[in-house]
């Protein structure tokens, strides 16, 4: 499956997002999506992820309650709802599919990656 992340952009502190993952192929539903992000001088980290027809939703602490993952498996599309920026949400955000369905924190677990979306938060 290819990838590709798009909906980034440059806002103020407070504002919102939908960042979009467009998935080609016919498999989308057969696997877990993610997203990751990646922050200036840091290591990429785990924001959330989605189990195959929507549910099994987990996300990291630092983005708990003002994110939501979703997905349209008939339009092989999943998002991401960014609300309340922060400045430290700023960096690049990457879709991701995995077939594992374990350790789904980890990088390494996913399979396909997208290129990646430009989120940038002023203060």
């Amino acid at each position: 499956v290819q990838l590709q992340a798009s909906g980034g952009g440059l806002l103020q502190a407070g504002g919102s997002l939908r960042l979009s993952c467009a998935a080609s192929g016919r498999s989308f539903s057969t696997y877990v999506m993610g997203w990751f992000r990646q922050a200036p001088g840091k290591e990429r980290e785990f924001v959330a992820r989605i189990f195959y027809s929507g549910g099994g939703t987990f996300y990291a602490d630092s983005v708990k309650g003002r994110f939501t993952i979703s997905r349209d498996n008939a339009k092989n599309i999943m998002y991401l709802q960014v609300n309340s920026l922060k400045p430290e949400d700023t960096g690049v955000y990457y879709c991701a599919a995995s077939r594992k369905l374990t350790n789904l924190r980890d990088q390494g677990s996913y399979d396909y990656w997208g290129q990646g979306t430009q989120v940038t938060v002023s203060s």
